[in-house]
């Protein structure tokens, strides 16, 4: 019996260790690794849990160089959340931003970007001119690889790659590759393929299309987009960008989301320069960015919006914004849970959407939204 009841204890400790664990770690996680306030507003650290948050020592500096200073770039200071005031859980990074406002536009564009050098997809196989199938890149080059030079000369995109391939001939070639953000260079022997040409065997892209909806605008007419990064279909990877721009788009069909399958908005992009709205200028893990140039007059009606922060978030019912209906339409959701981590930068928002008028044509959110 003795036995038993001590066996009985540990199991009972292990329980509470478990059970304490993810206590500590559910904590942890609902107080924000980063929050934002404006310049000349007190931040207001509200968790309805027991911390108490202190300014750390090397930050002290900081907030008195601030003090009754123009805002000229962001600053950031770091406090510390103590439970009961006591134990340090976890450090915040607050920073300082110029308040701001923005267009909220939900607006359907066309996305066209150029690779920052030639993509590689895969490592395939083709016939020489003996009837042999080969694979010269083989082990030599890899998914997600970039290829920016051959025996030294520049290349940006994929006509020039094939014609300087060929016209090195049989010669061993040098491709000078980015991989990882690190340069490496890797030498391949071509073979002549059954047309004649010398081919090295590598699947190539250097642009994408697609359809997206522009998140919001500025009264500088810097823009928003997507909400995630541009992505290699066949890769999964994010994509590189030398350039981009967006353009006028017309949704033509929608495929609904289901249960294991997102579906998708597809539209008819023009690509005529009398279309083209902006020029992208970065490609994020959290969407793309650039400035609108042209075509603004075909910009959907939009309401302006005070800029807020992440943590001023909280559960219950609020709207998205849409013109995939061809108006610009506010339709209800539910958000259900924020993470306030920054694990996860761009799912930090669990909702349901609870509009039956977008649940009809859409079956919710759906890729392209």
């Amino acid at each position: 019996m003795g036995k038993l009841q001590h066996i009985m204890q540990q199991i009972t400790y292990l329980g509470l260790i478990i059970v304490a664990f993810f206590a500590v770690r559910t904590f942890y996680d609902s107080i924000p690794d980063v929050m934002y306030v404006n310049a000349g507003e007190e931040i207001k650290y509200d968790y309805s849990l027991p911390v108490r948050v202190v300014l750390k020592e090397d930050s002290r500096e900081v907030l008195n160089q601030l003090s009754g200073n123009p805002m000229e770039q962001r600053i950031t200071y770091t406090v510390t959340c103590k439970l009961f005031g006591i134990f340090p859980v976890k450090d915040i990074a607050v920073t300082v931003l110029d308040a701001g406002e923005v267009y909220a536009s939900g607006m359907p564009i066309g996305i066209y970007v150029k690779t920052n050098g030639v993509l590689v997809i895969a490592a395939g196989e083709f016939t020489s001119q003996s009837g042999e199938l080969v694979k010269p890149a083989e082990n030599c080059v890899k998914s997600g690889d970039y290829i920016v030079s051959i025996n030294g000369e520049k290349v940006t995109e994929k006509e020039t790659l094939i014609e300087k391939i060929d016209y090195y001939g049989g010669e061993k070639e040098i491709l000078g590759i980015r991989r990882d953000g690190e340069y490496i260079e890797v030498a391949i022997d071509p073979v002549q393929s059954d047309n004649g040409m010398y081919k090295l065997g590598i699947w190539v892209r250097d642009d994408l299309a697609g359809v997206g909806t522009m998140t919001y605008y500025d009264g500088d007419g810097d823009f928003g987009a997507l909400g995630h990064a541009v992505s290699d279909g066949d890769t999964g990877t994010m994509m590189q960008v030398s350039e981009g721009w967006i353009y006028l788009t017309n949704i033509i069909g929608i495929r609904k989301g289901e249960d294991g399958n997102p579906g998708e908005l597809s539209g008819v992009i023009n690509y005529n320069k009398s279309c083209c709205m902006g020029r992208i200028s970065e490609n994020t893990g959290i969407g793309i960015y650039g400035n609108l140039d042209g075509n603004l007059e075909h910009l959907s009606a939009a309401s302006s919006y005070e800029v807020a922060y992440k943590q001023d978030i909280r559960t219950g019912t609020a709207y998205v914004i849409s013109s995939i209906s061809g108006e610009t339409k506010s339709y209800e959701i539910s958000i259900e849970n924020i993470d306030y981590s920054g694990r996860e930068a761009n799912k930090g928002i669990l909702f349901q959407v609870t509009d039956r008028e977008l649940i009809d044509l859409t079956g919710g959110i759906v890729q392209g939204m």
